[in-house]
Formats: structure tokens, sequence, C-alpha cells
């Protein structure tokens, strides 16, 4: 088998059973905020898109990038299409020209044309655009994994398929907090550095249990070219940076005594097989290395590279054109209508300011859009007008896969993070919302007990349902579940990370053993 990286996520796969491509992102994502890093823009795409099969992860902008799918990969290619409980993916593909599908049920086995593939399909609310998913393929000389950004929370029917020759896996940053909040600096740094140790954390944990003989740092991190968000790139290996690179990974794997790292730049090639694994570069080494041993220059040379481009996005933003209370009103309140548990998850007004215009409430235990009347909001959103309008014209209907993950806009809490407000800004459609809030009606936790540390507790955390038996840690009286970082009281089951009384871990100490 032959994979080629096609820069972040992006995997060009020969196998003796045809071709597939996985999430071939090049253009600039949400709103010209993350570039691919390295930069890919000089790969031959007419060569790479024309492939058998075509591997969609999930809708994320630097998953699926329409504009390079359009121009460049061929529409005779079948899609391998996660079996996501809504529609949207397939109908983007198929707005695309994509008419030919293979549905891939969760944890279920196909076998086409000698290929044996399989997705697991993560289904949650929380899950990147109301979904997300990993992809195994088998085709009798390698097996590989390449997970991006999923985040799977059961992974025996992942293991079953195994053993793994490689995985490729998420290990930096791709969300807003905390650097988007109005904090301390030093409160950032802090929070930073928790969120970057505990990715590297959670990325070593799937290593650990996939026990794939190879990985290779996958999915990350993107690059921020705009002068505005240029000092978020981590320049000098910052240990409060969320955005680590991939020689950042592999290093902590060799302190955990994981051998076996791989790193690929696109252009890259891996060929595997049962017997060895080799690289080759798409120059010299010294010049792949480029992007990582000098990584300021480089980073200043693509930003002047990509200049223009951004200011000329920039001026087609609109300004002055909508009415924003009006078109907000319209638009939220009918489906605040529908959101039974949304409305009362988050509990309280919401605060807009859009730039210096009059400020604006969703006022979502009232299910209405109004001008703020000076009362407590505990989430407050800053937003430059030329967005929010932008947002509106386009009627983005998931605010966190446009806006949040751009990092331009300004944030404010009381308290902690809130699931329910991120995840109606994920649902700006009523087919949406009615998947979350069914999810949120639906949700059970497993009844099956644990042994861990001198307690038992529920298998499946409240949160997301992650195995606890894999992913809990415990200090003191305090369970973490580190596959999202939640927290849990011991002596009294509370979540520590949000005020939902929902989210009540069933949990009692062990008895002592009779003497």
């Amino acid at each position: 088998m032959q994979i080629t990286c096609v820069g972040h996520a992006g995997l060009h796969i020969e196998t003796r059973c045809g071709t597939i491509l996985c999430d071939p992102w090049m253009n600039p994502a949400y709103f010209d905020s993350w570039f691919v890093f390295p930069d890919n823009s000089e790969l031959d795409w007419d060569r790479y898109g024309k492939v058998d099969y075509l591997y969609v992860s999930h809708l994320h902008k630097d998953h699926f990038d329409p504009e390079n799918l359009a121009r460049h990969v061929s529409k005779d290619a079948t899609v391998l299409l996660p079996d996501y409980p809504v529609p949207d993916l397939r109908d983007e593909l198929e707005a695309l020209g994509f008419t030919r599908f293979l549905v891939m049920p969760s944890g279920k086995v196909i076998e086409t044309n000698g290929l044996r593939l399989m997705a697991e399909v993560l289904q949650s609310p929380a899950d990147g655009p109301l979904g997300d998913s990993a992809l195994a393929v088998d085709d009798g000389t390698a097996r590989i994994l390449n997970q991006n950004d999923a985040r799977p929370t059961d992974l025996d029917a992942l293991r079953s398929f195994g053993p793994y020759d490689v995985h490729f896996l998420q290990f930096s940053g791709a969300i807003w907090w905390p650097w988007t909040y109005d904090l301390p600096t030093e409160a950032k740094r802090s929070f930073g550095a928790a969120k970057r140790a505990n990715g590297l954390d959670r990325a070593t944990r799937y290593v650990k249990e996939i026990g794939a003989k190879y990985i290779v740092p996958s999915a990350g991190p993107a690059c921020f070219l705009d002068d505005d968000l240029f000092a978020l790139n981590d320049l000098n290996g910052d240990p409060a940076n969320t955005f680590p690179d991939q020689p950042v990974f592999l290093d902590y794997l060799r302190d955990q005594g994981i051998e076996g790292g791989k790193l690929l730049v696109p252009g890259a090639t891996l060929e595997v097989d049962a017997e060895r694994c080799e690289v080759r570069w798409p120059t010299t080494v010294e010049r792949a290395m480029e992007p990582f041993t000098d990584k300021e220059r480089y980073l200043k040379a693509y930003a002047d590279r990509q200049r223009d481009r951004i200011e000329a996005d920039k001026r087609r933003w609109p300004v002055g054109e909508v009415d924003i209370l009006a078109e907000l009103k319209k638009w939220f309140e009918p489906l605040l209508e529908l959101a039974d548990h949304i409305k009362p998850g988050v509990g309280g007004p919401v605060l807009l300011r859009p730039g210096d215009g009059p400020p604006i409430v969703i006022d979502f235990p009232a299910g209405e859009v109004r001008g703020y009347a000076g009362e407590t909001c505990r989430y407050q959103f800053t937003i430059a007008r030329p967005l929010l309008e932008q947002l509106i014209v386009n009627h983005e209907t998931d605010w966190v896969n446009s806006l949040f993950l751009s990092m331009r806009f300004r944030a404010r809490r009381i308290g902690p993070y809130n699931e329910y407000l991120y995840t109606f800004f994920k649902c700006l459609a009523p087919d949406r919302l009615m998947y979350a809030e069914g999810w949120y009606a639906d949700k059970s936790h497993d009844e099956e007990d644990i042994p861990l540390g001198d307690w038992i507790v529920q298998r499946r955390c409240p949160h997301l349902r992650g195995d606890l038996g894999r992913f809990g840690e415990i200090n003191g009286t305090t369970l973490t579940c580190t596959m999202h970082g939640w927290q849990f009281d011991l002596t009294t089951g509370r979540c520590l990370s949000t005020d939902d009384e929902s989210y009540q871990l069933r949990c009692h100490p062990k008895q002592p053993v009779a003497r």
C-alpha cells in the first residue's frame, strides 16, 4: 500500500484494489483564518483527484473543501459515505455532482472489489458538525486506520478490524478556547497549557489503545496567515500554545516510550506492507523540514503569498446591508420554539455585540430575540458586523463550522462551558435542531459499573459516553474523563464541568474486603 500525504488530514491511498482520496483540503477555511500547514497548493490535484473512491470524514471546512472537490475530483468516484442520521454530507456532495455512494454503517465491515473497509461513525451533537468519522482500510498488503480528528468513545469495533500497520490521527488543537475569551494573559496561558497537554495525552492514549506499528500525526495543525491571527501559530514550541506541530507530537510519543512515529508533509509518500514502512520525500529532507526548522520565516513567506487573497475576500464581506436584529429574530425564534431541551440547557439570555452596533439578546428562556435591556448575560459574544452580516446572507446553519473556528470573535462567560449553547449554534436549521433535541431526549446512561481505583463508577462518561475504563483518571476524589477533560466529584457524583444536573455520575466507594 502506498499513502501520499496531500495536506492536513488529506491522504491519497493507493491499494492493490483501487485508490482512495481522503479529506482533500486546499483552500483557506473559516473566513480565511485557517490555511493548510505546510502549504499544499503546488500539488498536482488533478492527478490526486482521479480516484476510485472519495472519503470525506465530516463537514468541517478543513476536511470538506467544495471548491477543490468541484474542480479536481472525479465525479465517477464512489463516495465512502459515513452513515450519519442527518443527510447534510450527502446533500453537499450530490450538489457538487457526485452520484455514486457506498453507505457505511458504523462498525460494520464492508468488502468491495477486494478491499475491506470499516467506518466508525460518531453521531452526537458535540461531534464535529453533528457527526465525525474514522476510516479503516485493508487491501491484504497493509491495514491502516485514518482517525483524522474523530474521537471515538468505543474502540472495540476499531480494534477488531486490526491489527494495524499505520495509524493516522489528530494531536493538535482545533478549538477557539481560550484565545478568543476576555481573560488575563496569564489565565489564557494556564488554560492553553492544560489544553495542549490534554490534547497530546488524549492522542497518545488512542495510540496505545490502537497499537499500530507506525503512527503518523495528521489533521493539524492549521496555520494562521492573517496579520490579525499570526500570533496564534506555535513558532517556538511554546508549552501554552494549543496548536503544536507534528514534530512536537512525535517527540511526545518518544518521551512516552513509543517508537514508530513517522512525519509526512504534502507530497511525501509512505510505502507500507507487512515487512516495511518507508517514507519518500518530494524533495530533499532539509527542504521538506523547513516548515518546522525555520517556521517563522516559512510562515511569513507563506503569508506574503496569501495576503492579496485574504484582503480581497475581506472586501467582499457585506457592510451595513443587513438589519441584523430583524433577520436573527426571523431566523432564530422559530428554532427556539423547537428547542425544548436546549433552551433550559442554556438557561439564560445570551448577548451578541455586532461590533459597535446595538447589542442583541437571544433570550433562551423566553424563546425570543430582542434588543439588549441591560440584564446580566452569562454568555457574551462580540462579532464584527461584516462577519455577522455574512453569516446571515449565507444563512450559515453551523456557526461553529464558520464563525467560531475562525477565531475572529471575542467571548466572555460566567461559569463553565455550556454544550447546549454551542449545539444550538451548530443547529440553525429545523432538521438539525430536531436531531439534537432527539439526542438529548434519548440520552441514557450505560448501566454497567466498573472498578476504577478505589471507586465503582458507571462505565460510560455521562458527557459523551467515553469509556471511563480507558479514559478515566482519578486524582483524590476527582475523576477526569480525558476524552474531553470533563471532571466529576466522586463523593457526590456531581459534574464539575457544567452546572447541568443531567450529567450526574453514578459512583460509590469500593466495599472493603471482608477478612
